[in-house]
């Protein structure tokens, strides 16, 4: 076993002790795992930089990183499964407060810090990964650090903004304040052409009344960042980690959950290892998969299921040199063909591979669950997971796979609010996306603890040729200009996956940047829409099967923040159906509340909610009628 020995650090009474979920009382145990690999070894040869990286005698590579475990205080009551959750940037979502509706069908918690550049915090976990010795890494090498600003601004702080202050990572340090190779470069949209700043026009400083102090945690730039224009920094870090550690720091915590290791605090009480990841950690599981690591050095399985949410077609820079873990747009390493399970041709390499082919040469492929929101398919990659990336064709999960959408739900969101500013900063040119998937993912959640406990899943939904629910963004964008009055993005601007040139490191998990597009975009599909303009090709939640608006998966940046006609990467759209229509159809609230309540228990019926929150659904339906309808005219 690769993780040698846990530190535990505190551990205390859950909720002081209260019965928890009816399972008896849990406690919250803080540890540091600390691990050790041999770089040789076959399962671990693709982690990028980890044969670069300073060996004990014994050949093996150390590094920690912090775990938290939610388990009950009595052994004797043991729940036999654990959720694994990859917290997003470092934040436990499931610990506290904790997934009660899991622990009461038998499962406890952990969490388990994996990215190195987290800054470590009462609210955050973290990873210390190993390091590459100057001397072992090319002189030439370098990364890529795409910024966007919302607002005019003098400096940007050298982290990604892309998800706003949620996001923020430890500054990635230059290796030098005055390298000349470093490269800043400006463009209009992603792909668009680029434009090399003059060096002697920016610094690494920040801005103190108009003037720059130098600063290697910040980019100053003389006439200022312009809203809404995309800015490249090419340059080379001071420190190389290995950030692919962080895939094996899963794999050897979800085997440890599992073994009978005389330091564990669930020594014997584990059968089963379910991992679920969102978004960011939702890529970092196709990527974990993708290099087949779901076993360890002693070929024992880490994850029996994984719940990959809102993940969309993508990878990301996980395994890379100078890999930033919390990057998703700038295009790069988690671009990369494959995106499908299954093998299929890429049009550009000619190569022949799926995302599952070295974990099923390999062994230990677990059940998995994909899930989807709108914005996912309308960012460009989300279709691309079920699609022939030749033809566009329907392509069928494999039986290991089940795969959804929460139809015409955001990324981000779930506001009940409306209002044109999201909750990571961005600002929309329509109300943002007002529709909830919480719920759902929970849904899915227990169905796949259900799947690896023997129990077949419901069947997969999603956005089908064959059965006329996937079709264009173009056809989607006509039918929603006749019933709305949304703002429409520019359709030449809409994003695509593009084949990539990283140059001639790429194999080995180093880049050249910028990328070069080495061909036409990869094909596009989302779900058509009905009548409202919602969408029909994936799980109707309530507030789409009973609608009082049209809800979409595109958002146009506002004017104010610049880029204009850009759609914004997490973003949807909300349009209110009129005051009048919504009282013709429903004629009062409580008319209004019971349609979603047959809406939701037709779900339950179907596995894809749960009874408990059927309320939840009432709640958030109420929510919203009275965000758009005042109550006291009903």
């Amino acid at each position: 076993m690769t993780l040698n020995r846990l530190e535990i650090t505190s551990r205390e009474p859950f909720e002081d002790g209260r019965d928890f979920a009816g399972r008896g009382p849990f406690e919250r145990i803080t540890a540091i795992a600390h691990y050790s690999v041999d770089p040789a070894h076959e399962y671990n040869r693709d982690i990028v930089d980890l044969n670069k990286a300073i060996c004990d005698d014994s050949g093996l590579v150390h590094f920690h990183g912090d775990v938290i475990f939610l388990t009950p205080a009595d052994p004797t009551r043991p729940s036999r499964s654990v959720l694994l959750e990859v917290p997003n940037r470092g934040r436990p979502a499931f610990i506290s407060p904790a997934a009660e509706y899991l622990v009461k069908r038998g499962c406890s918690i952990a969490s388990c810090g994996w990215q190195w550049d987290v800054p470590r915090s009462t609210e955050r976990i973290g990873f210390e990964a190993p390091i590459v010795p100057d001397e072992r890494v090319d002189a030439d090498a370098g990364m890529q650090l795409r910024l966007q600003p919302n607002t005019d601004c003098s400096d940007i702080p050298l982290t990604d903004q892309h998800v706003g202050e949620i996001g923020n990572h430890e500054p990635i340090i230059p290796v030098n304040l005055e390298d000349s190779d470093a490269t800043l470069m400006v463009r209009d949209n992603m792909y668009g052409p680029a434009t090399t700043i003059t060096r002697n026009d920016w610094c690494f400083a920040h801005d103190d009344n108009g003037k720059p102090v130098a600063d290697a945690e910040s980019i100053w730039l003389a006439n200022g960042f312009e809203a809404g224009r995309i800015y490249d920094l090419i340059f080379r870090p001071k420190t190389c980690r290995v950030v692919g550690t962080g895939l094996l720091a899963i794999r050897d915590f979800a085997v440890y959950l599992k073994s009978n290791d005389a330091g564990s605090p669930v020594i014997g009480q584990v059968d089963h290892v379910i991992g679920t990841g969102t978004s960011q950690t939702g890529r970092f599981l196709r990527t974990f998969i993708h290099f087949g690591l779901n076993l360890d050095e002693h070929q024992s399985q880490a994850l029996d299921g994984a719940l990959i949410n809102i993940a969309g077609g993508r990878r990301g820079e996980f395994n890379q040199r100078y890999g930033q873990p919390s990057v998703q747009a700038t295009p790069n390493f988690g671009h990369l063909f494959p995106f499908a399970d299954q093998p299929m041709k890429d049009p550009h390499s000619g190569m022949t591979a799926g995302l599952l082919d070295r974990q099923r040469e390999r062994g230990g492929v677990p059940r998995i669950f994909q899930t989807d929101t709108s914005t996912d398919y309308w960012r460009g990659d989300a279709g691309l997971a079920h699609i022939d990336a030749n033809s566009g064709d329907d392509v069928e999960p494999p039986e290991e796979v089940r795969r959804y959408l929460f139809a015409s739900a955001p990324h981000v969101g779930e506001s009940v609010i409306l209002s044109d500013k999201s909750m990571i900063g961005t600002r929309g040119a329509n109300y943002c996306n007002m529709i909830a998937w919480t719920p759902f993912a929970q849904a899915a959640l227990v169905n796949l603890l259900e799947w690896v406990r023997g129990t077949e899943p419901p069947p997969s939904v999603f956005p089908r040729q064959k059965d006329g629910t996937a079709t264009s963004r173009e056809t989607v964008l006509a039918k929603i200009e006749r019933i709305t009055d949304l703002t429409i993005p520019d359709r030449t601007l809409l994003p695509n996956l593009v084949p990539l040139d990283l140059g001639p490191g790429m194999q080995m998990g180093v880049g050249s940047y910028p990328a070069v597009i080495a061909g036409e975009p990869y094909p596009c599909i989302v779900s058509d829409v009905d009548e409202n303009g919602n969408e029909t090709g994936g799980i109707r939640i309530p507030h789409v099967e009973f609608p009082i608006g049209t809800h979409t998966g595109f958002n146009p940046r506002h004017t104010e923040t610049g880029g204009n006609g850009q759609i914004l990467e997490y973003i949807g759209s909300t349009w209110p159906f009129p005051r009048d229509r919504i009282i013709d159809t429903y004629g009062t609230r409580d008319g209004y509340l019971e349609a979603i309540r047959r809406a939701a228990e037709n779900l339950v019926a179907e596995r894809y909610l749960l009874e408990e929150d059927v309320i939840t659904c009432i709640d958030l339906a109420a929510s919203s009628w009275d965000t758009i309808i005042d109550p006291r005219d009903d």
